[in-house]
């Protein structure tokens, strides 16, 4: 499949040429000339396959025309080697739990994923060195580097914001080593994202060096991030039906468990998405290109919020970050947006249409982890706490609704602990890391000294 530029400028890329760009020569994001529908006969049995199973055939829509089926196969179960619940917190609200893979957060699934996608390219067309530069504002940084830790040919540059992302996130990519270096930069998250941007449009760096993206501008980043929203359905349907069929055994009325059903399909869920760079949105949006039941998306912002500002407006006016407590959010010009609006033609009515937004201060997430906790007990991270704020808020009548509960709480501890007024047990993956010595550089936030970094690699 060819991909093209959202800036239209470009010439078109093969998959192999967009993972290994990142960027497009006209610094547009790559998309997919077409987005593949599944069949009615795959959502019809969904929830009988298991989460490789579903993903695959996800990834077989966007990758198959380009990668053997047998690879594909192998880097799709390869990389979910952990399971995504679905797990239910009030009566018509589930948490979609994206925290236990190798890192305890959602990025696993697409750091993974690109980590063997180009570890494979990179071995097909016999490259001697590709460098990833990533910019991280926490989990990111942890993903893409976990996942391509020891991989052969590939070094990783992780760009975070001094100060910015907590002790356990930061460990978690500063301690590792072997092909990960981590730069510390003296700004912010959207200040790292700038010079990664700056980096791909640089014309020497790139004749010096072979250079590629593993943040969510990445196809084979972002477009991994949509398997889960399949699981998340497929478990969805699993239980109404399991409930139903309890419910029409005690009845013996066959006929109506097929008819609830039916109607259960037609009735699809809300999902609700932590935004922070739009790529986990985006991922959820080309699901519902493919045929996805997903009745509408809300972008749960915190006060970071741009996108639900452009919704109420029209008008897209990035500006610079907030530090808050949701801080993996905290984006104050989401690089996917361009994604969306080139998805939708650049129409604020039909964007309106299928994605509402919230925005909320941290107070008011620290008081939604308190009472769900107190309540529910349930324990919401930061990010959570606003896609659960935004399903209670915002589910109409008869709508059920699924968040992104995207990171363990742990990894967010100080804050967590200091909110709900209890301890937080750390998890064993957790515990591991913050047992190494950090190691990174300390930088400018400034083009040329990152640039006179890279020339001296």
């Amino acid at each position: 499949m060819k991909y093209y530029s959202t800036n239209k400028q470009a010439p078109d890329a093969s998959l192999e040429e967009a993972v290994v760009k990142g960027l497009a020569a006209d610094k547009g994001l790559f998309m997919p000339y077409s987005i593949k529908p599944l069949s009615q006969e795959f959502y019809d049995s969904i929830d009988t396959l298991s989460f490789q199973e579903i993903a695959y055939r996800v990834a077989d829509a966007f990758f198959g025309e380009d990668i053997p089926a047998d690879t594909l196969k192998q880097i799709v179960y390869d990389t979910l080697n952990f399971d995504v619940p679905l797990v239910k917190v009030t009566e018509n609200i589930y948490s979609l739990e994206l925290f236990h893979g190798p890192t305890l957060a959602f990025k696993d699934v697409g750091g993974r994923f690109m980590a063997r996608l180009l570890g494979y390219f990179i071995k097909k067309e016999g490259k001697k060195q590709v460098n990833v530069l990533v910019a991280t504002s926490g989990d990111t940084g942890s993903a893409v580097a976990n996942g391509f830790l020891g991989v052969e040919g590939i070094h990783v540059y992780v760009l975070y914001p001094k100060g910015k992302v907590s002790e356990i996130q930061e460990k978690q990519f500063t301690t590792l080593g072997q092909n990960i270096t981590a730069l510390e930069i003296d700004g912010t998250f959207d200040d790292c994202q700038a010079l990664v941007k700056s980096a791909f449009m640089d014309k020497e760096l790139n004749e010096h060096l072979q250079l590629t993206s593993a943040n969510s501008i990445n196809v084979a980043r972002f477009l991994p991030q949509a398997f889960y929203y399949f699981y998340a359905y497929a478990q969805l349907k699993k239980a109404t039906s399991d409930k139903l069929r309890a419910t029409s055994t005690v009845q013996n009325d066959s006929a109506a468990l097929v008819a609830r059903s039916s109607s259960f399909v037609a009735d699809s869920p809300v999902i609700c998405v932590p935004s922070g760079n739009f790529g986990n949105i985006t991922a959820g949006l080309f699901g519902k290109r493919m045929g996805l039941p997903v009745k509408r998306f809300i972008a749960a912002n915190n006060r970071n919020d741009i996108f639900y500002q452009y919704l109420q407006t029209g008008v897209y006016t990035p500006r610079p970050s907030i530090a808050t407590i949701a801080n993996a959010m905290d984006v104050g010009d989401p690089s996917n947006f361009a994604r969306v609006l080139d998805l939708y033609g650049g129409s604020h009515a039909a964007i309106s249409a299928e994605i509402s937004g919230t925005t909320y201060t941290n107070e008011q997430i620290a008081e939604t982890m308190r009472e769900t906790w107190k309540e529910c007990h349930y324990l919401l991270d930061p990010h959570g706490a606003c896609g659960f704020r935004a399903l209670k808020e915002g589910l109409k009548s008869g709508e059920t609704g699924v968040f992104l509960e995207t990171a363990h709480p742990a990894k967010f501890l100080e804050t967590v602990e200091g909110i709900i007024g209890e301890t937080v047990e750390i998890p064993a993956k957790l515990k591991a890391f913050m047992q190494g010595e950090k190691q990174s550089l300390s930088m400018t936030k400034e083009f040329t000294d990152f640039k006179s970094y890279l020339l001296s690699l």
